[in-house]
């Protein structure tokens, strides 16, 4: 399997001027959330709808080469009359793509329409040269199409029946709430992708929380293969997708996984080293922004550990709607090492914009609101307000290690 270079290639995104006012409710980075407004609104999150309960067999010989043009060949053939869609239209029509361009637009949101490719392209999934892109698509689906036909021909009681049973007891508790995500057909998907990367990767093997850093990438592949009809989408209504769709959306969703995971991998291997790094660095970092509730966690007893884990562990997918992650996975492609690094300041500016209710609160108070924290209501702005403060975190802390350590 292919190594990603994602996180060597890209180079560092930074917002030309930054504008600092620490008040504790606005903190704007001047260029990185300039187009924030209320022309956004939220993306629609799915709702519970009666399924139409559908079978799908292991993707079949022939991977047919779907979406494999950019999105600009299913719009008009005028430019797009809002700026940021034109924007876009220009940088995704360009024959080798500009990815600093590019990771700079997305930094503050993708439009939907666009959102599938420019995430493959952030990826390193597809290749930035248009000529490639399509070659690269029917190869890597072949692939990942052939490996599942020859894995599954012999029935599931040829697969390692420890891994395969554990997968299907976490499937059907990946987003209880999304009839997408209980839809049958889309639940083999999520089976095979998940068997087939563990097996892939001997070293960490399956791990709990791997399935939820799929389903971003199953809804917004789903979602294009819809041409961007979230209502049919909402309504879990796939009968209008075929087996050649539906295969290259599985294809898709396995490889951007493994490319998301490629970056995180020390996450998911024995005693998952990674997230307990992370953990300290979290601490840490709250310590010197926020002395006071630091202390008073202490005090209560309360270890990082004890809330944190989960939220690098499944990068906050329990803790937000489905539809402020995917804005959020916005930024975090746009980032150098977003899904690691910048992951631990969105952490840190969360935990801190609680922190006067935080140290009223008692042990179990503590841990009662961080394992439920009052987030799965927020709005488009509210994910774009929090991201932009950890940006503001990462400004101020990321290149100076020792400031503001107390001696």
């Amino acid at each position: 399997m292919e190594s990603s270079g994602f996180w060597r290639r890209t180079p560092a995104f930074t917002p030309s001027k930054i504008h600092v006012e620490y008040s504790g409710q606005a903190i704007t980075p001047d260029t990185a959330i300039r187009g924030l407004s209320s022309q956004r609104t939220p993306s629609p999150e799915p709702t519970s709808r009666p399924l139409t309960a559908t079978s799908q067999s292991p993707p079949s010989d022939h991977l047919s080469p779907l979406s494999i043009q950019s999105p600009l060949s299913a719009q008009s053939p005028h430019k797009p009359a809002d700026p940021t869609h034109e924007k876009f239209h220009m940088a995704l029509g360009a024959a080798t793509i500009d990815l600093a361009l590019l990771q700079k637009l997305s930094w503050t949101g993708i439009p939907r329409e666009y959102r599938a490719i420019t995430w493959q392209l952030l990826m390193g999934y597809l290749p930035l040269a248009s000529t490639r892109r399509a070659g690269t698509l029917q190869r890597k689906r072949k692939e990942y199409g052939d490996w599942v036909r020859q894995t599954f021909a012999r029935g599931e009681d040829a697969l390692d029946r420890v891994l395969w049973r554990q997968i299907q007891v976490d499937v059907p508790r990946t987003s209880p709430g999304s009839p997408v995500f209980q839809n049958p057909r889309v639940q083999r998907c999520l089976e095979r992708i998940l068997y087939a990367w563990a097996a892939r990767h001997p070293a960490s093997g399956y791990v709990q929380g791997i399935n939820d850093l799929l389903t971003p990438f199953v809804y917004v592949f789903l979602e294009a293969e819809c041409n961007g009809d979230t209502t049919a989408l909402d309504r879990a209504d796939l009968d209008a997708i075929d087996d050649a769709q539906m295969d290259g959306v599985e294809a898709d969703s396995f490889w951007s996984l493994s490319k998301l995971l490629d970056g995180i991998q020390d996450n998911y291997t024995h005693a998952q080293p990674g997230i307990q790094r992370q953990i300290v660095k979290l601490k840490d970092l709250v310590t010197r922004v926020d002395h006071t509730l630091a202390a008073h966690l202490q005090s209560e007893g309360v270890e990082f550990v004890q809330f944190a884990f989960r939220w690098i562990n499944c990068l906050l997918m329990r803790e937000l709607r489905l539809a402020s992650i995917i804005r959020m996975w916005d930024t975090y492609l746009a980032e150098p090492n977003g899904f690691a690094m910048f992951h631990i300041y969105v952490c840190a500016a969360m935990l801190l914009k609680w922190s006067a209710q935080l140290r009223a609160m008692d042990f179990q108070q503590i841990m009662l609101f961080l394992q439920q924290p009052p987030a799965l209501q927020w709005a488009t702005e509210d994910v774009e307000l929090l991201l932009s403060e950890a940006y503001m975190l990462k400004c101020l802390y990321h290149d100076a290690p020792r400031h503001l350590h107390k001696n």
